[in-house]
This record gives structure tokens, C-alpha cells and sequence, in this order.
């Protein structure tokens, strides 16, 4: 009789002892996992990683003795793991996640509570430990300046509701001199105006969209993307992007205008769509049913692209995260004149989504994150407009 295959083996750190419980109990639903153990700080969670030899941690970040991104820093330098951010709906949360993912989490959930009951949570959190687990766990090299967590406490208009993007306004720019410029200006060879980018990702794929949207140089056509993240994390997402880049990067607002020089990205628990018209493209932010899960989906995005009429002028891409989302929308695209890819197995935290649009035919080249940047420049200067394809299973 062939053994029982090894369950993967999580550990719980929090302070709460309710989202311990929640947790615990959410997870030991699935045959697959096995809760070796919680931690209520670093300081205990340090001593059972020691002994229980976790696959994969659950981590809080604002806990007493040791808050979560010093003790999350320590064990990326000593003991890289696969590990799961559980941050609580605020602002304040949203910036403690993000600099998390910045130091190596690969993903975030937001805390039982607010716009989500853990009976939300539980089987999202349930596929991302099955997606981590086992994943290499790189020791990156110290990252880019960012800007900091906020430590003092959020405001008082901070509210963990989800966000209502349809009527809040667009969230300040960062002064222009806060964002680095590239030596020399892009200079297309034919107007842009009718041009498109398309970019979906999930697991790892803030820091992978990080690294791909900040070695881009301004003037660019405008870059539409869906990241899988909840709300309030997804505009302190855009926000530090617009710090960091060389061109302006928002949080999408529904009606946007998508132009050159401009990166919308889509709000947490929202859908982002692409609308053509006869000079430009604009943007639909809007609710409705999950698709593959998620909300917003990828492949929302692509098939509203190729609905529209914008295929033949959009180069699409899908990076690193779990599942499928994206593959379906990627080649439809593909077959309408698209041009299209997907990031490779060795740079991809979680090599899902863009294994089945390359294995679907959606992705017509797989390309390493770190030559992706190189990818779309050379794109947009030495390739014209496709024609239309025709539909393809390779």
C-alpha cells in the first residue's frame, strides 16, 4: 500500500487568539494541510519553526515584543519560507503588507473582519497555501528604496469598508521629482494613441509588476492591470507604483481615459474592463460574480480588450500567480491579432497562471521577469500592429 501523501504543514503566528482559532479551523477543513502549530509573537513563532519545520506560515504584522516585518526581514536573511500575510483592512495595514511583500511574503490576505467574514477567506486562504507550498523562496537582494509603513495610527476617516471607486476620487500624484526618469526618452515609431498594454498577475505579482513597471521609461501606451488583491491594499498598491515609476500610475476610476504616459490599475473586489472609442480607450470599473475566484479577473480584462475591438493593436501578458485566470482571455486576444506572452517557470513565484495560457496557445512567448521590461520596449519599437490570427492550440 503506498503511504499517505505528506500534508502540508502550516503555521499560525497572530496575536489574536480569535483569527488563531478561525484560522486553525478554516484550515484543518482541507485533507491536504495539517496546522502543526500557532504562535502568538516572532519570539515563540521562531522557536516552533525550529521544531515543527513548517512548509508554509501565516504571519500577522502588528503584534507585541516584535512586530511582524522585523521578525519576517529576520527570516528571509536566515531561514527563507514561504509565508502568507494576514494584515487587517486599513491603511495602515495596506502599508505594512506592501512593504512585506517588498521583503519577501509572497502574498497578502486581508484579517477575518471588515468587508470579508473568514467564510470568504477560508478557501482563498486554503489555495494560496497549496499554491506556496514548496515554492523557491528567493534571498533577494536588498530592494530599491521604497516609501516606509505609516507608523501612526490611520486616520480617522480611514474605514476598513471596501472601496467605492466609481465615485472616489483619483488619489494624489506623487510630485514628479519623487519618481525617476530614464535617461533617454522613448521615441515610438508610430502614434500610440490606438496601443494598449495588458498585464494580469496574482501570487508574487506586485513585486514581479514592481519590477517590470519601474525599468519602463514614460510615453509609453496606456497600461491597463489586474492584480488579484484586496481593497484598500490595491490602492496603496497603485500609489506606491506612481512613486516609483518613471510615468503616472493610479488606481483606475470608472470612466477613466487610458492614455499614453498612464497605468490604471484595477481596485480590489472590482472588475476593470477596457472601452474603445474612435481616438482613444477608456475604462469600466464595476462589480458582478468572481471569475475563476477572483474579483478583479484577468481574463475580464483581456476578453473585454478583444470585445472591443482593441486586439490587433494590444500586446497582453501574464505573469506569475495561481490558477488559470487569464489563459482564456490571453487567447482570444491571441487569435484577433494580438501580441502576446507569458513569464517563464524559473522567475515566476507561482508558475500557474502563466503555464496554462502557454500551454492553451494564448502566450506566445515565455519571457524571464527580468527581461520583461526589455520584452515591451522592443515591442513598441520595432513591431507594427498585428493582423488577426487564426485560432490556435499550440
Amino acid at each position: 500500500m503506498l503511504p499517505a501523501p505528506r500534508r502540508i504543514r502550516v503555521l499560525v503566528v497572530d496575536d489574536s487568539a480569535v483569527v488563531r482559532k478561525l484560522v486553525t479551523d478554516a484550515l484543518r477543513h482541507d485533507p491536504e494541510i495539517e496546522v502543526v502549530g500557532t504562535a502568538i509573537d516572532p519570539y515563540v513563532a521562531r522557536d516552533k519553526i525550529q521544531q515543527l519545520n513548517p512548509d508554509v506560515i501565516t504571519l500577522d504584522l502588528e503584534m507585541p515584543r516584535m512586530d511582524g516585518l522585523t521578525f519576517l526581514r529576520i527570516l528571509m536573511e536566515q531561514r527563507p519560507l514561504p509565508v502568507i500575510i494576514m494584515s487587517s483592512l486599513t491603511q495602515r495595514g495596506s502599508d505594512y503588507a506592501l512593504e512585506a511583500l517588498r521583503l519577501g511574503a509572497m502574498d497578502v490576505l486581508a484579517k477575518p473582519g471588515g468587508a470579508y467574514s473568514f467564510g470568504d477567506l477560508g478557501p482563498q486562504l486554503i489555495a494560496r497555501i497549496k499554491a506556496i507550498a514548496g515554492a523557491k523562496v528567493r534571498n533577494r537582494p536588498p530592494p530599491p528604496p521604497a516609501p516606509v509603513p505609516a507608523t501612526a495610527p490611520a486616520p480617522a476617516a480611514a474605514s476598513p469598508a471596501a472601496p467605492t471607486p466609481v465615485t472616489r476620487a483619483h488619489p494624489a500624484i506623487a510630485p514628479a521629482a519623487a519618481r525617476p526618469r530614464p535617461v533617454t526618452a522613448f521615441r515610438p515609431r508610430y502614434p500610440l494613441s490606438r496601443n494598449v498594454i495588458l498585464l494580469g498577475a496574482s501570487t508574487g505579482g506586485t513585486e514581479a509588476l514592481r519590477d517590470v513597471l519601474t525599468r519602463l521609461p514614460d510615453g509609453l501606451p496606456g497600461i491597463a492591470i489586474v492584480q488579484h488583491i484586496p481593497p484598500v491594499f490595491s490602492l496603496n498598491f497603485a500609489n506606491r507604483l506612481n512613486q516609483l515609476c518613471a510615468f503616472e500610475v493610479r488606481e483606475a476610476v470608472d470612466g477613466d481615459r487610458l492614455t499614453p504616459g498612464l497605468a490604471l490599475v484595477a481596485p480590489g473586489n472590482f472588475h476593470l474592463l477596457l472601452v474603445r472609442h474612435p481616438d482613444h480607450y477608456s475604462v469600466r470599473v464595476v462589480s458582478g460574480p468572481p471569475v475563476w475566484h477572483q474579483r478583479p479577473a484577468v481574463d475580464l480584462l483581456f476578453k473585454s480588450a478583444a470585445d472591443c475591438g482593441a486586439a490587433p493593436h494590444a500586446l497582453a501578458g501574464v505573469l506569475t500567480g495561481m490558477g488559470r485566470d487569464g489563459a482564456e482571455g490571453l487567447l482570444r486576444l491571441r487569435q484577433q491579432g494580438a501580441t502576446t506572452f507569458a513569464q517563464d517557470e524559473a522567475s515566476s513565484v507561482v508558475y500557474g497562471m502563466p503555464r496554462a495560457a502557454w500551454e492553451n496557445g494564448g502566450a506566445q512567448h515565455q519571457v524571464p521577469l527580468e527581461r520583461m521590461a526589455d520584452h515591451i520596449l522592443r515591442h513598441f519599437e520595432n513591431h507594427a500592429p498585428a493582423a488577426p490570427v487564426a485560432a490556435s492550440t499550440a
